[in-house]
C-alpha cells in the first residue's frame, strides 16, 4: 500500500511499475490527489462522506444511519465527553454536516469546537467558511493535515502556476460551471482561452475540480471550501473585480439570449439552463448591486428573467432584485423603464395591487418621457392586468376564457382557449403549452365539463412536469381538487389541496387572493372539510402538505376520473 503519493508522483509510479514487472500477480492500492497514470491503473474516486438530504426528515434514525453525523457525533464526544446528538440539536448538527459538505477533517475539526462553541454559533461562523474555526487538529498529525487551510494549501502547492490562476478565476463561480463559462471567465491574465480546457481538465486530475455531467455536457464545481480558499487568494491578488466583471457579462449575456429565446422551441432549454445556473445569476446580481455603477447592468439581468422566474413561483426573490435595483439607480432610462412594469407584474402575482400600480403609473410617466413605445405597451397593458386581477381574472387571455364561461357564453370560452392553444403549439413552447391546456382546462370546469377539465389539466401537469414549474403546478392541483369534491372524494381532495398550499406559500401567495380561484377554492375547501370532519380533514391537508412537488404530481396523476 502507498498512501499520499501526490508529492512524489513520478517515483511512486515508478515504483508501481517496477514492482508489477517483478511480480505481476501483486496487486497495489494507492492514495493521491492525482493519478499515477501507470500502466493497469482503475481509478476509484473517494467522495466526501453523505450528508443528511435536506428533504428528508431529521428523525433520529435517519441521522444516526447518516455518516458524517456518525464521525461529528464521535470526535465531539471525544472532545466534550457525554456529547450525543439528540432532539434538540439534530436539526443543527444535520446543517453543519451539509455545510462541511461531508468532508471527514472539516468535520472533525469542527466537532473538537464544541468544548468551547455552541451548535448555533459554530454554524453561524460556517456560513462564511471561517478557517481558523478549523485549525488546531491533532499535534501528532503531520502538518499539511492539522488544519482545513493546510491540507487545501497543499493541494494548491501541487498545482502549476497556470492551474492556480485559474482555480482563483474560477473561484468567483457558485453553484459549478459548463467549459463555456470557463473559458469566458478564466481566460486573461496570462491565461489563453485556448488553453483553458487543459488546464480544467488537470485541476479535475488533481481533484480540485469535480467534473459532473447534466444535460449529456461536463459541468464542474468544487467544493465550498476550497471554492472559498481560492476566492479569499484572488481576493488579495488585486484581480478580483476585473473576473468578477467577466463572470457578470458572460451571464448578462446569456440572460439576454433566454429572454428573446424563451416563447419558442428552446424554452425548455432555457429554463432548465435558468435552473443550473440560479446561482451564479444571483452571484452576478449581488456583484452589480455592490459594485459602483455596476447597478444598470443588474437592473437587464433582474428584469430579463422575468420569465423564468414567474414560471419557477419565485416572486419574492424576483421583486428583492427589483427593489434594490431601482432604489439604487434612479437615473431615467429604458432600463429602468423595464424594471418598473417587470416588478409591478410580480406585486400582481402577488395581490399587493398599491405597490403594484405605483410601479405601473411611474412606469407609464417614464415611458412617455424616454418616447419609449415597448414600456409603454407593457404599462398599459398591466394597467388591465390590475383591472382583470381585482375582477377575479388572472391575464387577458383568461380574462376572455372565464368571462365568457361566466355569462354563459360557453362556445366562445371554449374557443378561446382552443386558440390559445393553437397559437402556442405554433411556437412549440412547453411550458406556454401547460399554461395553455392549464386555462382551456378552466374553461371547461366552468362550463360544466369536468370530464374534459380533468383530462386537459392532467395534461398540463405532464406537460410542466419536467421543469417543475411550481406555480403552474398549484394552479393544476387546485382545479383537480375541485373535482374530485365534485366527485365526493373528500380525502383526496384535501390532500391536493394541502400539496397546493405548500406551493402558494412557496410563491408567497394564495389562492383566496386570486379571484379567478378564490370562489371555487372556498366551495372546494368547505366541502372537503365537512365530509370527513374538521380533525381528519387537518390530518388529510398536512399529508398533502409533506409532499414534495414530484410527489404531488404523481399523486394528483395517480387517479383518473
Amino acid at each position: 500500500m502507498l498512501d499520499n503519493c501526490e508529492h512524489l508522483l513520478d517515483a511512486c509510479a515508478r515504483l508501481v511499475h517496477d514492482l508489477l514487472g517483478a511480480a505481476p500477480r501483486l496487486r497495489v492500492l494507492a492514495t493521491s490527489r492525482q493519478a499515477l497514470r501507470s500502466g493497469g491503473e482503475h481509478l476509484l474516486e473517494v467522495p466526501p462522506l453523505p450528508v443528511p438530504d435536506t428533504e428528508e426528515p431529521m428523525t433520529a434514525r435517519a441521522l444516526a444511519r447518516n455518516e458524517a453525523v456518525q464521525l461529528f457525533a464521535e470526535r465531539a464526544a471525544l472532545a466534550r465527553p457525554g456529547f450525543t446528538v439528540d432532539a434538540p440539536n439534530r436539526a443543527t448538527v444535520a446543517r453543519v454536516c451539509r455545510r462541511l459538505e461531508g468532508i471527514p477533517l472539516a468535520i472533525e475539526l469542527a466537532a473538537a469546537r464544541v468544548r468551547a462553541l455552541s451548535l448555533e454559533r459554530m454554524l453561524t461562523r460556517l456560513e462564511k467558511y471561517d478557517f481558523e474555526l478549523l485549525a488546531e487538529g491533532s499535534r501528532t498529525a503531520v502538518p499539511r493535515v492539522q488544519t482545513l487551510q493546510a491540507a487545501i494549501t497543499w493541494s494548491f502547492d501541487l498545482c502549476t502556476e497556470q492551474e492556480r490562476t485559474v482555480w482563483l478565476q474560477a473561484s468567483v463561480f457558485t453553484g459549478g460551471f459548463d467549459l463555456q463559462a470557463a473559458e469566458e471567465v478564466c481566460s486573461g491574465a496570462g491565461i489563453a482561452r485556448a488553453d483553458v480546457l487543459e488546464l480544467v481538465a488537470g485541476l479535475v486530475d488533481k481533484s480540485v475540480l469535480i467534473r459532473t455531467e447534466e444535460a449529456s455536457a461536463a459541468r464542474y464545481r468544487m467544493l465550498e471550501a476550497i471554492r472559498q480558499y481560492g476566492e479569499q487568494r484572488l481576493a488579495s491578488s488585486g484581480h478580483q473585480r476585473a473576473v468578477r466583471l467577466r463572470h457578470r457579462d458572460h451571464y448578462a449575456r446569456l440572460a439576454e439570449r433566454a429572454e428573446q429565446e424563451w416563447v419558442g422551441p428552446n424554452e425548455l432549454a432555457w429554463f432548465a439552463w435558468f435552473r443550473r445556473e440560479h446561482a451564479n445569476l444571483r452571484t452576478a446580481l449581488e456583484f452589480c448591486l455592490t459594485d459602483p455603477g455596476q447597478v444598470p447592468a443588474g437592473s437587464q439581468i433582474a428584469a430579463g428573467l422575468w420569465n423564468h422566474r414567474t414560471r419557477s413561483g419565485w416572486f419574492s426573490e424576483a421583486r428583492h432584485w427589483l427593489d434594490s435595483t431601482l432604489a439604487l439607480d434612479r437615473e431615467p432610462s429604458p432600463a429602468r423603464a423595464k424594471a418598473l412594469w417587470v416588478n409591478a407584474w410580480f406585486t400582481f402575482l402577488q395581490a399587493d395591487w398599491a405597490a403594484g400600480l405605483a410601479r405601473v403609473r411611474e412606469c407609464h410617466t417614464l415611458a412617455r418621457r424616454l418616447g419609449d413605445e415597448h414600456a409603454l405597451a407593457h404599462a398599459t397593458r398591466l394597467s388591465g392586468v390590475a383591472a382583470f386581477f381585482r375582477d377575479g381574472v388572472w391575464s387577458t387571455l383568461l380574462h376572455l376564457v372565464v368571462s365568457t364561461a361566466a355569462t354563459g357564453d360557453a362556445d366562445h370560452a371554449l374557443a378561446f382557449g382552443e386558440e390559445c392553444l393553437n397559437l402556442v403549439e405554433d411556437c412549440g413552447g412547453s411550458m406556454s403549452k401547460s399554461w395553455a391546456l392549464w386555462v382551456h382546462g378552466l374553461g371547461q370546469w366552468i362550463t360544466g365539463d369536468r370530464q374534459q377539465a380533468d383530462r386537459l389539466t392532467r395534461e398540463a401537469l405532464r406537460t410542466g412536469r419536467p421543469v417543475d414549474d411550481q406555480w403552474g403546478t398549484a394552479h393544476c392541483l387546485e382545479i383537480l381538487a375541485w373535482n374530485a369534491t365534485a366527485e365526493r372524494h373528500a380525502d383526496r381532495a384535501a390532500r391536493l389541496l394541502g400539496a397546493a398550499a405548500r406551493l402558494w406559500r412557496s410563491t408567497g401567495t394564495s389562492p383566496n387572493e386570486l379571484r379567478h380561484l378564490a370562489p371555487a377554492h372556498e366551495r372546494c375547501e368547505q366541502r372537503a372539510r365537512h365530509a370527513p370532519g374538521d380533525h381528519t380533514f387537518t390530518t388529510l391537508l398536512h399529508e398533502g402538505t409533506a409532499l414534495t412537488s414530484e410527489h404531488a404530481i404523481a399523486y394528483a396523476l395517480s387517479h383518473e376520473t
